[in-house]
């Protein structure tokens, strides 16, 4: 929830500068800055090729030969938030659907097929699309793009599958939500964060409206979303363009276009600008370690103004980036109080994003403590703002993360699929380090002081309940050094 996670490896940029002469290495090192080193080894990066089938589907092609493996992957533009009252979940609902039988294929007989290759399968929903992968031998791409497509089209649905399944669901609310205290939280600070926008929705749903969730419900989802002209395939692995768009006609090409989804972007309900700070306290006898979170409505990668995604990247990165950010060096190292502490964006999203800071008491520290010296931050960097050297850092951060992204095809292809998905184009994420690379001081602090405003805030406290209650009571908002900046 906190941070995007990075899978760490050989990076493009290292595998170019191995295979370099020594002195040639050794002269490029002096002579050419990070971003230049960066923008080098891009240019020497297998182009990305992209196009679209006759119905309406994008295919982009992500190619890798380092070896015979290939990722495909197909994302649908629905997710929670574009669910209507009454039907919450029914998009996570659907992904668990997808794996049922259809009309060429009985349930089961897709997934079984990648286990006997020795290929991994899974699939996810988020608030704004569903995806499903598999990675495999690159020589089974053809197989994986027929049962693809065919559940793209032929899956058939009866009460026979759907009510059981509907169970599922319910006892993984269950175990994921209603057995996780944190995750009852979470669920409660986006419904106070957001008051008219559908990001409010828990992604897997409200018990009550999922016990009704039913066939019809199902299909009629099916059959809005699930056309070809509503998704992106993303192969990505040892392939051609021309590999891949003979394939592609061959098996997506033949599945026809079956609804208009419309435009999300303008028929998606608005939050309205905040007026009032708002509080989350959640008290279980389950809680053993407190914490506290709070959450700034903010503008995402596709609603923010030119540069400010990107200065809130920056932003997020001087605060919670690791162990050299200010959270971390204050709170867990020099003051020695928190457990852990950090910062993160969510910007990924049709509409509203997402800023945030915690906190997590160690010791003999009360949550209180912890929560005035995560505002004592919060407060300098409003302040005096954040300094050059933060700001390199903060870049450097940015290019490496974008560097070992590149080493992984699932990494890559979640990165342009999620793009795509929200309707970013395929220059906006190759031209996403160029953007960091403009970002300044002065385009940070502006962005912190806009953003970072207590009206636009809910906290949320995780707090024991029992014998630990009086020790570990949340403190009280009007406390807050932070919360008489305006």
């Amino acid at each position: 929830m906190f941070r995007n996670s990075r899978l760490l490896g050989v990076s493009a940029f290292a595998l170019v500068v191995a295979f370099a002469p020594a002195g040639a290495r050794a002269e490029s090192q002096k002579t050419m800055t990070a971003a230049e080193r960066m923008a080098d080894a891009e240019a020497k990066r297998p182009k990305i090729e992209s196009f679209a089938l006759a119905n309406g589907l994008q295919v982009v092609v992500l190619p890798d030969h380092r070896a015979p493996v290939v990722t495909q992957m197909v994302w649908y533009k629905a997710g929670a938030a574009d669910e209507v009252a009454g039907t919450s979940g029914i998009a996570h609902f659907l992904e668990h659907l997808m794996f049922k039988g259809t009309k060429n294929h009985k349930a089961g007989e897709f997934s079984s097929a990648v286990s006997n290759i020795g290929g991994e399968e899974n699939a996810f929903t988020t608030s704004d699309y569903t995806a499903y992968y598999q990675q495999v031998p690159a020589d089974a791409l053809e197989e994986m793009m027929r049962f693809e497509s065919d559940r793209m089209e032929n899956l058939v649905l009866d009460d026979a599958a759907v009510l059981p399944e509907r169970d599922v669901i319910l006892e993984e609310r269950r175990m994921r939500t209603e057995n996780d205290p944190g995750a009852q939280l979470g669920e409660a600070m986006d419904a106070a964060l957001y008051q008219n926008s559908h990001y409010g929705i828990p992604v897997i749903g409200w018990r009550h409206e999922m016990e009704k969730l039913s066939r019809e419900d199902a299909i009629a989802w099916y059959d809005r979303y699930y056309t070809p002209n509503n998704a992106t395939l993303i192969v990505a692995g040892d392939v051609t363009a021309d590999q891949v768009r003979r394939l592609a006609e061959k098996t997506f090409g033949q599945v026809k276009r079956r609804a208009e989804p419309g435009d999300r972007a303008s028929s998606r309900a608005v939050e309205p600008e905040p007026l009032a700070a708002r509080t989350v306290t959640l008290r279980d006898a389950r809680v053993t370690q407190p914490s506290m979170q709070r959450s700034y409505l903010a503008p995402s990668d596709v609603t923010a103004a030119p540069g400010e995604a990107e200065a809130l990247d920056v932003l997020a990165d001087v605060l919670g980036g690791g162990t050299t950010s200010r959270l971390y060096r204050s709170l867990v190292v020099e003051q020695g109080i928190a457990a852990g502490a950090g910062a993160f964006y969510q910007s990924g999203r049709v509409k509203e994003g997402e800023f945030g800071v915690y906190g997590t008491p160690r010791g003999d520290a009360d949550l209180a403590r912890v929560e005035t010296a995560i505002e004592a931050e919060l407060a300098k960097v409003l302040a005096d703002g954040i300094t050059p050297a933060e700001l390199e850092r903060a870049k450097n951060h940015v290019r490496k993360g974008v560097i070992y992204e590149r080493d992984s095809q699932t990494s890559l292809g979640r990165r342009y699929g999620a793009a795509l998905s929200i309707g970013r184009t395929i220059a906006d994420v190759d031209s996403y380090p160029d953007r960091i690379e403009k970002v300044t001081v002065e385009a940070v602090n502006a962005a912190a002081r806009k953003f970072l405003q207590p009206k636009r805030s809910v906290t949320g406290y995780l707090l024991p309940d029992g014998p630990a209650k009086a020790a570990a009571a949340a403190p009280e908002p009007a406390a807050s050094p932070a919360a008489n900046r305006s």
